[in-house]
């Protein structure tokens, strides 16, 4: 079974299969009896309401793992009405629909973490995760200051999706990498973890350092574009260096500032590689994704959200900019908010 999942919600059959589904994750990662009930009314409570309210819904459904501990998060995305009051929404016995209006409620007090944001005409999403054996907060929390959301999926059609992602911590400094493999399918999932192993090994050496060795470990696999973006909360910065088309993004008080990366195929043709160096602090807002998300975003298009979670930032960009012909990785980290 795949580690993540998506699945569109429009009819009621489809609210038993996100339920199947996430109870299987659930199993998979073996989780309690007790604990798989909770997954189980989390994930029907959520599928029912987007068959009320949404105009398209759909649920991403994915295993996470934290320190020693394995999560199911499930990210739950609309394009309906939106609300006009989240805080009155999860109250219970409020409803619009009809209902006893008590399923936001239940999803919030049966997950670990839970976020929401909303905006009036453009949809709801929100962020729940569950751990078993667990019923706090700070079950999710770890020693890294930097939080990380992210979602990868094929393209529609296929299985196996051709990019890859890993995130590496040492101390103060980490690093990201987002790798796109040529293509589509196995092979092109074959040259994008190849890239991830290199930058697993070698993860203590700087961005252009790593794709370099990428590049040279690559030559028998399709090749890839890939880029990566080390931060050092030390010295306020983020060294990053790409080769391809994938896109890194700085955001920090209401500015974006895309980081620079050259043309290329790792593993084929790379004839540049360069770190650059931009400004970081705690508000700042890394962004990188594949070409399988539309660029035209825009965080200020959408108040409060830089404010929230990555995982749900990186689930609305999902929601609004995915190409269903490409494969798509969008990661967002930021430093972690007392909650």
């Amino acid at each position: 079974m795949k580690d993540t999942l998506a699945l569109s919600v429009t009819e009621d059959s489809q609210v038993g299969e996100v339920r199947r589904l996430a109870v299987a994750l659930a199993s998979q990662l073996g989780f309690s009896e007790t604990d798989r009930g909770k997954v189980a009314i989390v994930a029907t409570e959520a599928a029912k309401n987007l068959l009320k309210h949404a105009r398209e819904g759909e649920i991403v459904l994915q295993t996470l793992k934290n320190v020693s501990r394995d999560i199911i998060e499930i990210a739950v995305l609309d394009r309906g009405p939106g609300m006009a009051n989240v805080g009155q929404c999860l109250q219970d016995g409020f409803s619009t629909a009809g209902t006893p209006g008590t399923g936001l409620g239940a999803i919030q007090r049966l997950s670990n973490f839970f976020e929401i944001h909303s905006l009036p005409e453009q949809g709801t999403a929100l962020i729940a995760r569950l751990e078993s054996g667990k019923n706090s907060r700070e079950a999710l929390q770890n020693q890294n200051s930097l939080e990380i959301g992210v979602i990868n999926l094929p393209k529609v059609g296929e299985k196996i999706c051709g990019d890859s992602w890993a995130a590496e911590n040492a101390g103060n400094k980490n690093s990201i990498l987002v790798a796109d493999g040529l293509g589509h399918g196995s092979l092109a999932s074959e040259a994008s973890r190849e890239a991830v192993a290199v930058f697993q090994v070698n993860a203590k050496l700087g961005p252009k350092a790593i794709l370099e060795k990428a590049h040279a470990a690559l030559k028998h696999t399709r090749g890839a574009a890939a880029a990566i973006a080390r931060i050092d909360r030390a010295q306020n910065t983020v060294c990053f260096a790409g080769v391809g088309n994938i896109s890194g993004v700085i955001y920090t008080d209401t500015q974006t500032r895309s980081m620079v990366s050259y043309n290329g195929t790792i593993g084929h043709q790379m004839r540049k590689v360069e770190e650059f160096i931009y400004p970081w602090n705690q508000h700042s807002i890394l962004i990188m994704h594949s070409d399988g998300l539309a660029t035209q975003w825009d965080l200020n298009r959408y108040p409060g959200l830089a404010s929230k979670h990555p995982a749900l930032i990186a689930a609305v960009l999902y929601r609004d900019f995915k190409r269903s012909r490409d494969d798509m990785t969008v990661i967002v980290a930021k430093e972690r908010e007392l909650r």
